[in-house]
């Protein structure tokens, strides 16, 4: 059975997260519940990460076993057309090898958390970004966030629910990008690691607001860091700001197939 990629673009919002739930819709049974329609055999999809409800992405990653080969573009043609009309796309669709797997194959994920201060409420960036209505240093955030960078024990930001059998994880990068607009100010925090823990990226966030706001002193996400203790961390941020923008790969599973331009010419 030939082994296909995904990389799938999502809205968050209508969702109880990626992973498929008993009763409340998710993205992974929107996508398998498309795949059904062009292979009546199809056993699902597994993908590079669960994110959680409300969270978006721009770069997830999935892999599906189906029936029979499949133009590329005529793959993702087809499952746009049935994933109508929920907010998921699949922006690219490439074979790869029998044994690829989106989880254990990736070797670094990258998400952003967009956070924006501005005094009046959001219209149609609602749900999309998280808002504060003060002013944030930018300067003094990063300067926090640097005490986070390499490797620790992250127990103060991961969620008291994560199953991961160790707290202790190498974060790459975690910096804060500052975007005036004209009526107010976005922050948008770049965050690389091979893995997470559960909600630690929206623990850092909603520590580093508070850093920003000026509750905290940037040596004090570095005081926090070293307890260990969950109960210090600040508040967790909202899920809608967060989105898991890439997967990488030591080989680049879409390399080679455009998204949008069909592997056998002209549809």
């Amino acid at each position: 059975m030939p082994r296909f990629a995904l990389k799938i673009e999502y809205q968050g919002t209508p969702f109880y997260g990626w992973q498929r739930q008993k009763t409340l819709p998710s993205v992974q049974q929107a996508i398998e519940d498309a795949l059904l329609k062009i292979d009546p055999t199809n056993k699902g999809i597994a993908a590079a990460g669960r994110t959680d409800a409300g969270v978006h992405a721009t770069g997830q990653v999935a892999h599906c076993d189906l029936a029979r080969h499949w133009d590329s573009f005529r793959l993702a043609e087809a499952l746009n057309y049935h994933l109508k009309p929920n907010p998921i796309a699949i922006v690219n669709a490439a074979p790869v090898a029998d044994n690829f797997h989106a989880r254990f194959w990736a070797l670094e994920r990258r998400y952003m958390y967009r956070l924006i201060s501005r005094r009046a409420p959001l219209t149609f960036e609602a749900g999309r970004i998280w808002r504060v209505p003060h002013l944030l240093s930018r300067d003094a955030m990063q300067e926090g966030a640097n005490y986070l960078l390499g490797k620790h024990d992250f127990t103060t930001f991961r969620s008291t629910l994560c199953q991961a059998p160790s707290p202790v994880r190498t974060l790459d990068e975690l910096t804060v990008e500052e975007i005036p607009l004209a009526d107010g100010t976005e922050f948008r925090f770049h965050v690389r690691a091979r893995a997470f823990l559960h909600n630690q990226v929206r623990s850092f966030v909603g520590t580093l607001e508070r850093v920003g706001g000026g509750s905290w002193a940037p040596i004090d996400v570095k005081t926090a860091l070293e307890t260990r203790r969950r109960d210090v961390c600040g508040p967790v941020a909202p899920s809608q700001g967060l989105y898991l923008r890439e997967v990488c790969y030591e080989t680049d599973p879409f390399a080679g197939h455009t998204a949008g331009e069909s592997n056998e010419g002209t549809p």
